[in-house]
This record gives C-alpha cells, structure tokens and sequence, in this order.
C-alpha cells in the first residue's frame, strides 16, 4: 500500500513580513556616495527643489504620488491612491527594481541591485525625514549644474507651438507619453533642466554623438522652444 502524501504545507503568509522586518539601515556616509547616481534628478537637502524628480526631503512616511506641486505618472499617482507609503521596505523594493512596483514609473533608473548599496543609501534618506523640521540646517547635496549658461540664455521663454514642430525629429526616439523603451523620458522636463542638457550636449560635456550633433544644430531659442514643448507635454 503506497503511503498517503501528506499535502504541501500552506505559504506563510508572515515569512514576507519577517523578511521584510530584517531590513537594517546601512552607513549613512557611503549613503551619501551611493546617492552620487540620483542626483541628475533628484535634491536632497538644504535649499533642495523638484527637478526632474521630487526633492527627497521627507521621503520616510510620505504617500507615493503625493508631494505637492510635482507632476507623478498616473501610475504613480494610482499606486499612492491605492495606499503605498515610502518606508524601509517599500523603498527597498522601489530601488531595487522601480518598474516591478511601479510599472510604468517615469524614474529612467534601472535599480540597485546590491542590497548593502540599498541599505546605506536607505540610511541616507532617512535623515532627511526623522527630523524634517531640521532641514534647513542640513548640508547642500545638489550638485551643480553641467553648464553654467548665462541668465540671459535661460531666460528665453520659449515657443511651444514651434516646439512642436521641432520636436517631430525628437519623437523618432524620445515617447511623448514619457514612457521610457530604451531612451530616457523627456516629457514634463523642468525647462531649465532640459535648455542646460541640450547645451551639454553642444559643448560635447554629454557624450552621445548623435544627441551632439542634433544639439549642435539648434539655436538658444530652438532649444527653449523645444523645453517649453516637453515641459507641457502630455
């Protein structure tokens, strides 16, 4: 008489939850290191402002999607609507693989796949957020910018319906829904960001040949028609 298998003992629904709980801030100097591959978009600190990404200040306990005055993906805005709040486990996981939480998330980030660099940049943040009310005092982390253009160049308020026009040649790569398949997202730019990237690219500071020659091509206004464009652009 064969014996009767026993059944497959049911999932631990709490070994998630026990994993998840074994999560430990790292160093919070070499966080500050890891955080060197956030800051193209993201400020942190003293005097930090929404870039192409939110500012940072406060991230721990804060809604995903819900800083105000910054434009999420619908995506983004769902998942906070839906409940997610930024704490050690969330944003374990969110930098990690951002686009397994967040599907279609706008952050053209592929994720720190190494957990002790998740860990000390985890600790990092959290600084900003335990005492917020003390963040004046923190020091400046954002960096300079690539270019330092004169005033006069980023005050040039740009045409956006010639922006269009423009921007056909641009849309062959760049996704005007600001999903990322392969090339970086440039829809809802920050005006600035966008004018002090395509002068990167002129003065051959941003490597890509081909974006250096289509930038080499634009004039100062033609570059601010174009950031009005995709700053604006649905």
């Amino acid at each position: 008489m064969q014996p009767v298998a026993e059944p497959a003992p049911e999932p631990d629904s709490e070994t998630g939850v026990a994993e998840a709980a074994t999560l430990e801030f790292g160093d919070t100097e070499r966080g500050e290191e890891v955080f060197a591959q956030c800051r193209s978009c993201h400020q942190i600190g003293q005097g930090a402002s929404d870039r192409i990404g939110p500012h940072l200040n406060g991230i721990f306990g804060r809604r995903a999607g819900a800083h105000d005055g910054f434009r999420y993906s619908d995506d983004m805005a769902m998942m906070g609507s839906d409940g997610l709040t930024w704490d050690i486990q969330t944003l374990d996981a969110y930098l990690e693989n951002p686009k397994a939480l967040v599907s279609r998330t706008r952050m053209n980030f592929a994720g720190l796949k190494d957990p002790q660099d998740r860990s000390d940049i985890l600790a990092y943040l959290r600084q900003f957020s335990d005492s917020p009310q003390n963040i004046p005092e923190a020091a400046p982390t954002a960096q300079a910018r690539e270019v330092e253009l004169p005033p006069e160049v980023l005050a040039i308020v740009g045409d956006t319906d010639y922006g269009e026009y423009l921007a056909s040649e641009c849309k062959t790569c760049h996704q005007q829904d600001g999903s990322d398949q392969g090339i970086p997202a440039i829809t809802q730019w920050p005006t600035d960001d966008f004018v002090v990237a395509m002068h990167a690219y002129k003065r051959k500071i941003r490597p890509h040949p081909v974006m250096q020659m289509m930038a080499n091509r634009l004039s100062d206004e033609e570059i601010a028609a174009l950031a009005a464009y995709f700053a604006q652009a649905e």
